[in-house]
């Protein structure tokens, strides 16, 4: 169930879910900590087999949502690890008011990953802001829905041609059009932008799409030019 993608930091697949009619992928990230606790990113549907691949990494002490869309397994995933801290997106803990978090996400990392992760959020937009984390040890970027890359021979139809316009297809996939359309403040996602480039990230993980063992620095980059 898990799958390594570098030095302590692994993901999985989870089940495909609809997002206003289309298709969509999902995928989470497990980090082992210096400290030997388990950071999961954009936690999927919860399985036994899943439970059990997480538990052998170590013992599970975050849990993060990169924005206010990636809520759905959140509630069981702390229900089953209730002594685990949660932390929201902005937005997220104004929207699902019956989730409790314990804190929200900034720019700055917890204590207790910043010797492993940093993180920043890309500001400016008047729909959603997306944290986007960088896993020190595999030099791995973790975006959420900032940047979709999904294959060519998985996107057809009408529904393909779309997502294809929209700019989510292929190596060259990037952000859907709408939300950068609700970037109005792009100076403030600009500052995010060159923070991640200067991690000058190896690899990129991404929840929907196909991920990236190198090169993350010019895909990115690429990816986000429209900023």
């Amino acid at each position: 169930m898990l799958t390594s993608f570098g030095e302590n930091i692994y993901f999985a697949d989870g089940p495909t879910v609809s997002f206003y009619g289309f298709p969509y992928p999902t995928r989470m990230a497990v980090v082992r900590l210096s400290t030997g606790k388990v950071w999961v990113w954009s936690p999927v549907a919860l399985t036994e087999e899943l439970v059990s691949a997480v538990e052998a990494v170590g013992p599970v002490g975050y849990i993060v949502s990169p924005n206010k869309l990636h809520h759905l397994a959140l509630s069981e995933w702390r229900n089953r690890w209730p002594d685990a801290r949660l932390y929201a997106p902005p937005g997220l803990a104004l929207k699902q008011k019956d989730i409790h978090f314990h804190a929200e996400l900034g720019d700055e990392p917890d204590q207790a990953w910043m010797n492993d992760i940093d993180q920043v959020v890309f500001r400016g937009s008047v729909a959603m802001e997306e944290v986007v984390f960088f896993h020190r040890a595999s030099r791995t970027a973790i975006f959420g829905d900032l940047i979709e890359r999904f294959p060519e021979a998985t996107t057809t139809g009408w529904k393909g041609t779309l997502m294809r316009l929209d700019g989510l297809v292929g190596k060259h996939g990037s952000t859907a059009r709408e939300w950068r359309l609700s970037f109005v403040f792009r100076e403030r996602a600009r500052a995010a932008r060159r923070k991640v480039l200067g991690w000058k990230p190896e690899r990129l993980l991404i929840a929907h799409g196909e991920c990236a063992a190198s090169g993350a620095t010019e895909i990115i980059a690429t990816a986000l030019q429209w900023i």
